[in-house]
């Protein structure tokens, strides 16, 4: 298995998140530019450390993807706010092959950690997608485990904020069989605030990247229903994908 890491200037979290990756687990931090060090500093700490230039969340995490090895990869952020070592069940998941994509549903457990504009802005988005192609999600996706392979066979085009956003579209659109499950959300390390959605302006930053995606896969067609599971931790109820998204 692999996780990987988009990582811009996160030398003080570093150390803690990839002590908690799963044993032996391939860590795959992929540096976005960072002028901290983070690069060095986690190739010190055991991690594979690859580059990608343009910035943005989808270039790094879509680099990511492709430089990794295994066949089931996960994604999550390396800020210190989601624990990798909860990626063993969802991976399980995948493996098994009950589930073609697995999605993190945060659970607040520290106060303002989540700022409620970026809340709010996730709320309404999650639930345009669940009116729009029944796919039962909460969350747009901070954590994501799919097969590598697959993941990739998606094209999902965006290479800014709106890749996860685009990740579901495309997977209801195809027919995957999401699965959401619940994940533990702290603050990040030593408080730092959230390069995409810790100012109203960032906010509104990843909001305008979700309308281009929105548009750009307005009227495409779901395949043929597979079914939205929720898992039974998570107590969501089935949804099965449903014909002309978003239209």
């Amino acid at each position: 298995m692999t996780v990987v890491l988009p990582c811009l200037d996160e030398a003080l979290a570093l150390p803690g998140v990839l002590a908690r990756v799963p044993e032996g687990w391939q860590a795959l931090v992929v540096d976005n530019g960072s002028t901290d060090g983070s690069a060095a500093l986690a190739a010190r700490l055991g991690a594979r450390v690859v580059h990608e230039g343009r910035r943005g969340y989808g270039a790094p995490v879509h680099t990511g993807i492709e430089a990794a090895t295994t066949e089931v990869v996960a994604v999550i952020d390396c800020d210190g706010s989601l624990d990798p070592a909860e990626l063993v069940g969802p991976a399980a998941t995948i493996a098994r092959g009950e589930a073609d994509l697995v999605v993190g549903r945060r659970r607040v457990v520290e106060p303002r950690s989540w700022p409620w504009h970026a809340r709010a802005g996730n709320a309404v988005l999650a639930a345009l997608i669940r009116s729009s192609t029944g796919v039962a999600v909460h969350d747009i996706a901070p954590v994501r485990v799919a097969q590598r392979q697959a993941l990739l066979d998606l094209g999902v085009e965006d290479r800014r904020f709106g890749y996860p956003l685009e990740t579901v579209l495309a997977a209801a659109q195809a027919g995957w069989r999401v699965v959401e499950v619940d994940v533990t959300y702290r603050r990040r390390t030593l408080g730092g605030r959230s390069k995409v959605s810790g100012s109203v302006r960032g906010t509104l930053r990843v909001l305008q990247d979700f309308t281009r995606v929105l548009l750009r896969r307005r009227g495409r067609r779901t395949a043929p229903p597979h079914h939205s599971r929720a898992h039974p931790n998570g107590a969501h109820p089935d949804r099965a994908t449903t014909p002309n998204p978003l239209t």
